[in-house]
């Protein structure tokens, strides 16, 4: 995986939130930028908690 790849390709700056419509849109597309908003739509949906930062 490339880190910030779809924050690039999206236009909005690292660090920043992706904004759910946004992402939804891209969903739709196809190719890498289409793969990568499924993929962190998908992720999105999982339960984080507990998990320690590194």
């Amino acid at each position: 995986m490339k880190k910030g790849a779809l924050h690039k390709e999206l236009g909005v700056p690292e660090g920043k939130k992706i904004p759910k419509k946004k992402l939804e849109k891209a969903a739709h597309a196809g190719g890498k930028e289409g793969k990568r908003a499924r993929l962190a739509e998908t992720l999105g949906k999982l339960n984080h908690k507990g998990r320690s930062k590194k």
